[in-house]
C-alpha cells in the first residue's frame, strides 16, 4: 500500500480490505483497492481506475455508515443504514440497497432526490477533472499512472463499459438470485440459458423467450471475453452467476462444463476473496429433474452452489391467477426435494421464492405457512425463503404484515426479495 499527500487530496494506491464477505452494522471493503479522501468525500476505485464508491464526511451526509456504490452495470446503489427498524430480520443485511431505478422495495425513500446524494456525484465529476492539473513529474509513478487511469474513466467510458459487459453476455441481466446478496451483489455473470418454461402473467423481469440453452462455443467464448473485461480487478471477485432465468434447466453437462471453465478462467482458487460462490436460478420443473449426478457434480465443485427456485406459491386458484402452468402437488414436491438436497449436501443450497402482493387470497399466505412450518419438525438454519413483493402492490403496509407474520411462524430463515439487476 503506498500513501501520498497531494495538495487536499489523501491518494492510497492498492489498499487491502477483507478477504471474505461478512455481514456487519459498519462499512466493509472488500479484496484490493484504492482511494482519494478529500475533506469532503472518501472516493475508492477498484483496480481498474473505475469509481465504486463514495462516502459522505461531512455533517451533511445523511449517516455516516452509509455510502453509494456503482455496480458493473454502471447503476449507482445507495446503502442505507438509518431508519429502518429491524433491517436485517426483514433482509438478512444490516443495509437496505436503495436502487436508481424502479424495483419491487416496500420501502418509499428515495435518497437520488437528496440534493447532498446528488452533490457527492457531482464531486466525483469534479475531481478527475482536479486530477488533470495535479498529475505533474514531481509526483510518484505509482501515484501518478493511478490517478492518469482514473482521470480515463469519465462517465462516459464507465457508461460504454457497461454496455460491453452487456453485449458479452447478450443483454442485461434483469434479476439477479437473491442469495447473491452473500457476495454484496458481485457477481461475474455468465449466460448459459436464455428464456422461460412458464411465462407467468404476473412477471416483469423474464423476457418472453421460449427456454433454450447457450451453446459450448458461446459460453466459451464469453468466458474469454470476461476475462478480458475484468482486467486488472478480476482478482477482486469470487463468485459467477449462472444465467438467466433458468440455469439449473442446462444439461447437466453444460452446467458443470461452465462452472468448471469459469473458476479456471477467472482464477477463483488465487483469489483475494475466500470462499468462491456458485450462484443459479432454477424452475420446480428443473429442480424436479435435477438428478444425482449433477447435485453430486455440483456438491464436488471448489464453489459453494445456491440455487434460487421459483415457487411463487403452493395454492391452486393463486397459480391459476398468475397464470403458472403447475399444479400444487408438483409444487410440494419440488419443495419436499430442496428439503432434502439441503439437508443431503454440504456444499449446495437450494432457497425458494414465494410472492407477496396485496391481492392474494388468505389461501395463498396458508399454503406458504404450510410449506414454511408445519412440514418441517424444527428450525433450520439452510434453505432460506425470500417473500418478494409484487411492484404493482399499493398497501406496502399491508405486505409488511404478511411478511412478518409468514416470519415469525417460519422454521426456515425467511427474508424479503429485492430485485436488483446487473
Amino acid at each position: 500500500m503506498k500513501a501520498y499527500r497531494l495538495s487536499q487530496l489523501d491518494v492510497t494506491v492498492e489498499k487491502e480490505g477483507a478477504n471474505r464477505f461478512t455481514k456487519a452494522s459498519y462499512p466493509v471493503r472488500y479484496g484490493r483497492f484504492s482511494e482519494i479522501k478529500t475533506p469532503e468525500y472518501l472516493f475508492e476505485f477498484n483496480l481498474n481506475g473505475e469509481i465504486k464508491t463514495i462516502r459522505g464526511l461531512t455533517r451533511n451526509w445523511p449517516h455516516p455508515a452509509e455510502w453509494l456504490k456503482r455496480t458493473d452495470a454502471n447503476d449507482w446503489v445507495f446503502y442505507s443504514a438509518g431508519g429502518y427498524k429491524g433491517v436485517f430480520d426483514l433482509l438478512g443485511e444490516y443495509y437496505l440497497p436503495c436502487l436508481c431505478y424502479p424495483s419491487n422495495s416496500v420501502w418509499k425513500y428515495n435518497p437520488f432526490t437528496d440534493p447532498n446524494i446528488q452533490k457527492a456525484l457531482t464531486a466525483w465529476s469534479q475531481l478527475r477533472v482536479n486530477l488533470s492539473t495535479v498529475i505533474t513529474n514531481g509526483i510518484p509513478a505509482k501515484i501518478k499512472d493511478f490517478l492518469s487511469l482514473i482521470s480515463r474513466h469519465d462517465a462516459n467510458a464507465l457508461r460504454m463499459k457497461a454496455e460491453k459487459l452487456h453485449r458479452i453476455i447478450g443483454g442485461e441481466v434483469s434479476v439477479l438470485p437473491p442469495d447473491t446478496r452473500h457476495v454484496d451483489y458481485e457477481v461475474i455473470p455468465l449466460m448459459i440459458t436464455d428464456g422461460c418454461l412458464y411465462h407467468c402473467d404476473f412477471c416483469c423481469i423474464k423476457s418472453r423467450q421460449s427456454f433454450q440453452s447457450r451453446s459450448k462455443d458461446n459460453v466459451l467464448q464469453q468466458i474469454r471475453q470476461l476475462r478480458t473485461f475484468y482486467g486488472a480487478n478480476l482478482g477482486n471477485y469470487n463468485a459467477v452467476f449462472l444465467g438467466n432465468h433458468d440455469a439449473l434447466g442446462a444439461k447437466p453437462e453444460d452446467i458443470c462444463m461452465a462452472a468448471s471453465e469459469a473458476y479456471e478462467a477467472f482464477g477463483f482458487e488465487k483469489s483475494r476473496l475466500k470462499n468462491p460462490t456458485l450462484f443459479l436460478f432454477g424452475s420446480v420443473d428443473s429442480l424436479l429433474n435435477a438428478g444425482n449426478n449433477l447435485l453430486d457434480a455440483l456438491n464436488q465443485t471448489p464453489m459453494y452452489t445456491y440455487v434460487n427456485i421459483g415457487f411463487e406459491s403452493a395454492d391452486a386458484a393463486t397459480l391459476s391467477r398468475i397464470n403458472k402452468p403447475l399444479d400444487v402437488h408438483k409444487i410440494e414436491d419440488a419443495f419436499q426435494m430442496m428439503l432434502a438436497v439441503n439437508r443431503s449436501y454440504l456444499n449446495i443450497e437450494i432457497t425458494a421464492n414465494f410472492l407477496l402482493g396485496d391481492w392474494f387470497p388468505n389461501d395463498h399466505y396458508g399454503s406458504i405457512i404450510e410449506l414454511v412450518r408445519n412440514r418441517l419438525d424444527r428450525s433450520y438454519s439452510k434453505g432460506a425463503i425470500y417473500l418478494s413483493p409484487l411492484n404493482t402492490s399499493c398497501d406496502n403496509r399491508e405486505l409488511l404484515r404478511r411478511f412478518v407474520e409468514i416470519k415469525i411462524l417460519s422454521r426456515l430463515p425467511t427474508y424479503i426479495y429485492l430485485i436488483q439487476r446487473l
